[in-house]
């Protein structure tokens, strides 16, 4: 059965003995960041936190509790999507799009919102305005509207302030009426204002040049919580064809249920804890916004971006402000990049059918570096790959991509590199190639701008140029292996894990 709401995701959390209830007062002025961080860098992620007596920037408890890391783990991960396994998902969708349709990862996912499967599961919006929807109980006009009384953490010592973290931002193309839902950073700068983060690849960056361009003023929703697969969604590399909510409804088997935002022309989920409602003015100048500390473990530094003017906050009776935080990895955020690694990787094998396995560790932020198994069956088959996988969406950010045999456990990065720095010639076998680069990225030549690099570590063929004996891996014989496991506790001897 679905999770309709974070209350719903956070008991079922408690139920499985995986949250910790934090009642001590402590304040979201960087002492919920040290608190989580080090539960996060914890074997297996660290538990789930919530914060009952949060104590506010200006001082003074909040009257609202936090939560922290309810992603945070590949069991957590799983339970938001309802499944027992990430690649369930993917199984399911992989299953759906095998058949006759555009090549590419994105010609495949936009063939999704056509599919029975996924159709039979749209949003529902509720009719009659506000219509009871729980995050509309409490309505705050744009007068009296004060984003201080919310636990907005600040994270880091040389953050520009307090940053929300876990929202969905919903926008809508001027053009199709298409919606998004995208997971943003935005920074409160004021008691009515916040500065939006829109990386210029992102989608609601493009809504809102968009709307720039035709002068129109821009209506932004910003909703926290909500059910955890939409949650997640708002953070899934989809196409700009595809609603989040829509995808949403396909991963938990249920519809959405929407409501119409009280201030401005979108759709708001009914079950959020919060929803800040705002607008754009194109005619206003772009404010400061950051720095902030990211999910490379660096700064990302202070820049120009839109400022939203609150018109409106709606909210339950007593809602939960949830949160995540980002940092030197691991963090939560590496489970949601996990879930879509896991659940991406059968579509990427329909595109490039070689592809046995892909794993991207925390300590590559996720774009940093690509370790890819392959099912090598002619020469300079791993530059094939590594190529293919610079076209694919969101992964041609990827800086470096390593490809090995189909007999490495990439999803060991331990291994893979073992195998991969015995494998290469680095002149022979490395290649690089210009491309865009993540916003985030400090080292790149110019913004957004860089190289890659490609890495063949599978064993080689003459025709590549190599015409020595490649030698066999050491692995011992099975025989032996299955004595010594039946003679293991007559040893005596325990190894620690």
């Amino acid at each position: 059965m679905a999770l309709d709401n974070l209350r719903a995701f956070i008991a079922a959390i408690e139920a499985a003995g995986d949250l910790v209830r934090v009642d001590r007062a402590v304040s979201v002025d960087k002492e919920v960041t040290e608190i989580a961080d080090r539960c996060m860098k914890s074997p297996g992620g660290g538990p789930a936190l919530l914060f009952r007596h949060p104590t506010l920037l200006k001082g003074g408890p909040s009257r609202y509790p936090v939560a922290v890391n309810l992603f945070g783990s590949e069991r957590r991960m799983s339970a938001a999507l309802g499944v027992e396994r990430l690649d369930q998902v993917g199984e399911r969708i992989a299953t759906l799009l095998n058949l006759k349709v555009p090549d590419g990862l994105f010609g495949k996912l936009a063939m999704l919102p056509q599919l029975a499967e996924v159709a039979k599961f749209p949003p529902k919006t509720l009719r009659g305005g506000g219509g009871g929807a729980p995050c509309q109980e409490i309505v705050i006009r744009e007068g009296d509207v004060d984003l201080s009384q919310f636990p907005v953490p600040v994270s880091w010592p040389e953050d520009g302030g307090p940053y929300i973290t876990l929202a969905g931002v919903i926008t809508r193309d001027p053009e199709t009426g298409v919606r998004n839902v995208g997971m943003y950073r935005v920074q409160v700068i004021g008691p009515n204002a916040v500065a939006m983060h829109w990386q210029r690849h992102k989608v609601g960056a493009a809504h809102w040049r968009g709307m720039a361009e035709r002068g129109e003023t821009m209506p932004v929703a910003i909703a926290l919580g909500g059910d955890p697969a939409s949650i997640y969604a708002a953070s899934a590399p989809l196409p700009p064809s595809i609603d989040e909510f829509l995808f949403a409804g396909f991963l938990r088997r249920e519809p959405v249920r929407l409501v119409r935002a009280v201030s401005c022309d979108l759709e708001v989920p009914a079950e959020a804890e919060i929803v800040l409602e705002g607008r754009i003015d194109p005619r206003e100048e772009l404010v400061l916004e950051g720095p902030f500390g990211d999910h490379t473990g660096f700064y990302s530094l202070a820049d120009y971006y839109p400022k939203v003017h609150i018109t409106a906050v709606t909210m339950r009776a007593e809602p939960i402000w949830p949160h995540t935080i980002v940092g030197r990895p691991p963090m939560e955020d590496y489970w949601l990049g996990h879930a879509t690694e896991r659940i991406f990787l059968p579509l990427l094998k329909l595109t490039i059918p070689e592809i046995v396995d892909i794993h991207m560790p925390a300590e590559g932020i996720f774009h940093n570096l690509v370790f890819v198994s392959i099912d090598k069956q002619y020469p300079g088959q791993a530059y094939k790959v590594m190529n293919g996988l610079w076209g694919q969406g969101l992964m041609s950010l990827a800086k470096v991509i390593v490809v090995l045999d189909k007999d490495v456990n990439v999803r060991d990065p331990k291994e893979a590199w073992w195998v991969a720095l015995n494998h290469i010639d680095p002149e022979r076998d490395v290649r690089f190639s210009p491309g865009p680069i993540d916003v985030l990225d400090h080292s790149s030549r110019g913004f957004t701008f860089g190289s890659k690099m490609g890495i063949d570590a599978t064993r080689k063929w003459k025709e590549e140029g190599f015409t020595r004996e490649w030698p066999n891996r050491i692995v011992m014989d099975p025989a032996t292996k299955r004595r010594v496991d039946e003679m293991w506790k007559e040893l005596g001897i325990e190894l620690r894990p």
